[in-house]
């Protein structure tokens, strides 16, 4: 794993948070776990508290952590848009998580297609990952972008190429229909 992958899978467990590449655009990333983190990012974006953050996973699996209930036809329905640019939002049953769901009692999910991400999540466990920009303001596509927005605000920055992507597709499911939320 690149250095400063590794420096910045020990701070997001160390409960700090900080800018890295998605396989969309520029993360502001913290520990899906830990309400400082999510707090501190909602701060630093200046972002509506009413607005949830999306959380990425490295599986399936780690739906069931935020009280998703999980079936054989949901698994098979997010194979259709997993990995990939696709935010799929799911009714959670535990109302601990409401500093994620923000009220909703769904939170949004995203399996990102890139296995350094991955591997990256897989080590911390899921992050929240709204885009790197304060809100209002266009997403930074690299880390200059991003310091002028965060700078030292920030516990690290992971360099990487220009991302010129759009934000995911967010999606719903009201029973076998597929809900287009954001595109």
């Amino acid at each position: 794993m690149d250095t400063d992958i590794e420096r910045a899978t020990m701070i997001i467990q160390n409960g700090g948070v900080g800018v890295l590449p998605t396989d969309t655009l520029y993360g502001l990333v913290g520990s899906a776990f830990d309400v400082d983190a999510v707090d501190r990012i909602y701060d630093l974006k200046q972002r509506s508290p009413d607005k949830p953050l999306i959380v990425l996973i490295s599986d399936v699996a780690q739906l069931e952590q935020f009280g998703v209930i999980i079936s054989d036809a949901l698994t098979e329905r997010l194979r259709t848009y997993w990995p990939g640019p696709y935010t799929v939002i799911l009714p959670t049953i535990d109302d601990q998580f409401e500093y994620l769901h923000r009220g909703t009692s769904n939170i949004a999910f995203r399996l990102p297609d890139d296995e350094q991400l991955i591997e990256l999540i897989s080590q911390t466990g899921p992050i929240v990952a709204p885009s790197a920009n304060v809100e209002g303001t266009p997403p930074a596509v690299n880390t200059i972008e991003a310091r002028s927005y965060f700078g030292t605000d920030v516990d690290f920055y992971v360099e990487g190429e220009d991302l010129h992507g759009k934000p995911s597709t967010i999606i719903s499911f009201d029973g076998d229909e597929v809900v287009i939320e954001r595109s």
